[in-house]
């Protein structure tokens, strides 16, 4: 699988003047009409979910490259570009209240491309889950407040989407690509980048954690009325309970983290059961399933059935030079020398004064330096 992924982004406030947004979409326009003509649709959208090449596209535009902005104003960006410009791309979504029309404008944009309606349903079905994949399934504590989706005229699509964190205040951006897209629940992502790694993360898209949800799927199928009982063993260990179904003896000393939540949703899993999902994507599809539902079941399937998840929070690469606390990641090099490659020749050739292209350069040339730490 091709490895992008996500990206943690230092918090900035404030707002970009006028003057520099019209600035940057049209510079914006003329380096994704070269990008389109040069290497095609598919390939805007491959490179799109590239986390390494959006970041340094943003730098070339005009943001700091560790501004948390520069994923939803660059988004915001080149939205206006694809509205204005027929390049065979369009852009659903945005940040906050335009996030939530991502769905209503996937709808017009499947009209305008002629797109057929089963595959309407299907982009917008991608858009629901990867946010709720994001918002659910990893548990760093960012909530998605950014989601634009990228969508073809073949009806292809790249998902762009960002989470805060206020306890460490950083967002995290996540990207997704169908075309290497296997599963929405297992390393759904193209790959994962960041500058802070946090512990005890709930991972149930990871590999390791296949067996967990698995477990999660037979609980949920099987009885509300025993998931119940087993997981008042887990919530009050001081109290005796006999489990006449479990066999494995139960661990009740377990790390703070591995506390159950008491907000449940018992109402949405006893209309899972009745539903009888097939497996987890089918059930954690659901409404009313959320994180605190997902971890519930996670620890009863990890304490009572052995059935571990993945604690290991999924971010693999940086920008920074090392991470905080003194933990290094590691660098794609050669992808991010493409990317810079792909950018400088399409600045090269964009028809904009010679002025404007030569700042355009240097920063991307600003931007290379802080790619090259190696592990």
């Amino acid at each position: 699988m091709y490895k992008t992924g996500s990206m943690d982004l230092i918090l900035h406030g404030g707002s970009v003047p006028s003057w520099l947004l019209k600035r940057m979409i049209g510079l914006a326009q003329e380096i994704f009409t070269v990008i389109v003509d040069e290497f095609g649709v598919e390939e805007v959208l491959t490179r799109l979910s590239d986390p390494l090449f959006f970041q340094a596209c943003s730098n070339v535009l005009g943001f700091d490259w560790d501004s948390s902005g520069s994923t939803t104003v660059t988004c915001y960006v080149l939205k206006k570009v694809f509205d204005k410009v027929n390049l065979g791309i369009k852009v659903a979504g945005g940040k906050g209240e335009k996030s939530r029309k991502a769905l209503e404008e996937i709808e017009i944009i499947g009209d305008e491309f002629n797109i057929s309606t089963n595959k309407i349903e299907e982009l917008k079905y991608a858009s629901r889950m990867t946010a709720k994949v994001d918002n659910t399934a990893i548990q760093a504590g960012y909530q998605i407040y950014h989601h634009t989706v990228f969508v073809s005229e073949k009806g292809d699509w790249t998902v762009i989407q960002q989470g805060l964190n206020l306890e460490s205040k950083t967002a995290r951006r996540y990207h997704w690509l169908s075309k290497t897209l296997r599963s929405f629940v297992e390393e759904p992502h193209s790959g994962i980048i960041g500058q802070k790694i946090h512990q005890q993360v709930l991972d149930m898209t990871s590999r390791k954690s296949g067996e967990c949800r698995k477990i999660c799927v037979d609980l949920v199928n099987e009885s509300e009325e025993k998931l119940r009982k087993q997981y008042m063993v887990l919530l009050k260990p001081n109290q005796t309970f006999l489990l006449e179904s479990v066999k494995p003896k139960i661990n009740l000393q377990h790390p703070h983290y591995k506390l159950l939540p008491e907000n449940v949703n018992w109402k949405a899993l006893k209309e899972a059961y009745e539903v009888k999902p097939k497996n987890f994507e089918e059930f954690l599809a659901l409404p009313g399933i959320g994180p605190s539902t997902i971890r519930g079941l996670a620890l009863v399937a990890e304490l009572i059935y052995g059935a571990k998840p993945s604690w290991e929070d999924p971010l693999k690469f940086s920008f920074a030079f090392g991470g905080k606390d003194g933990v290094p990641f590691p660098v794609r090099r050669k992808a991010m020398d493409t990317a810079i490659k792909i950018l400088r020749e399409a600045v090269e050739e964009a028809k904009i004064g010679s002025k404007e292209k030569l700042e355009a350069l240097k920063r991307l040339k600003n931007f290379a330096p802080k790619t090259l730490i190696l592990t």
